[in-house]
């Protein structure tokens, strides 16, 4: 992007902590990009939480989003995503999903942005590596392994455990709560497991790469550790992210990821494939 070019437009889908920590990110002034609008269920009380910005946006649908900017993010409930995604990438957006479990679910919005000159861009979140698992892609994986652990509150309300009727109260002791892929960890831990399906989409994709879910009373951070096999490298990482106040099910990492992400869009040099 040039210096005299116009920032791009940039629109918010969802104002809850990481939204709010993204827009107002924008409002304090990233080159080349600039705040359009957001949406929110509750518009009278995002437009108050927007009363401290420099320069307030429209508070508006979550289908209007496309409408008004260049790039589309998505940090809403997993139940709103195709509402984000689809207008976003039917108007040929470049559309940057923070629910990026759902990319499992609503498959076919890669095909959608292909007919439309639409754009898919995954942040990379709460998880370290993943330019090596997708530089190892190009070779062969042999295989893929997540073990992720998490203080049972984060976990809490997951339909997984809904579902098997497994209680998480008063757990006193790390409890394995799931064992199996990727894409079905992501449909039955839609506000959990970001961090697997991002990384399937980088290695050899939600069926091949393995997860398991630990409910942990003894850990305070969201704990992943992954492990590749492949025919280029052997390569292991572990990152502890620290849960946000507001929303325990995510942690602080992944609205500092997303602001980065929106910058390496604009940013004269990048790092990382």
């Amino acid at each position: 992007m040039s210096v005299s070019s116009a920032p791009l437009r940039v629109a918010v889908g969802g104002f809850g902590a990481i939204g709010f920590a993204l827009a107002k990110a924008l409002d304090d002034g990233i080159d080349g990009l600039a705040l359009a609008a957001v949406s929110a269920r509750d518009k009278k009380k995002a437009a108050d939480k927007m009363e401290g910005f420099r320069a307030p946006v429209p508070v508006v649908d979550l289908e209007a989003l496309a409408e008004l900017a260049d790039i589309v993010v998505e940090c809403a409930p997993s139940t709103v995503f195709r509402s984000i995604g689809e207008p976003a990438l039917k108007a040929g957006r470049i559309f940057v999903p923070l629910s990026v479990g759902q990319l499992l679910v609503h498959d076919d919005l890669k095909d959608i942005a292909i007919a439309h000159g639409g754009r898919i861009v995954v942040p990379t979140g709460a998880l370290i590596g993943l330019d090596a698992v997708r530089a190892a892609a190009e070779g062969n994986i042999e295989s893929v392994t997540m073990v992720t652990r998490k203080p049972p509150r984060g976990l809490m309300g997951a339909p997984y455990l809904e579902q098997n009727n497994i209680s998480l109260e008063g757990l006193n002791e790390a409890k394995l709560i799931f064992d199996g892929s990727a894409r079905d960890g992501a449909k039955g831990f839609p506000a959990n497991v970001n961090v697997a399906a991002a990384l399937s989409l980088a290695g050899i994709g939600p069926d091949r790469t393995r997860l398991q879910i630990w409910a942990d009373p003894a850990v305070t951070r969201n704990t992943h550790r992954i492990e590749v096999e492949a025919d280029s490298a052997r390569f292991a990482m572990s990152i502890e992210n620290v849960p946000s106040e507001e929303n325990p099910k995510t942690g602080k990492i992944t609205a500092l990821s997303a602001i980065a992400c929106l910058r390496g869009l604009v940013a004269p040099m990048r790092v990382g494939t």
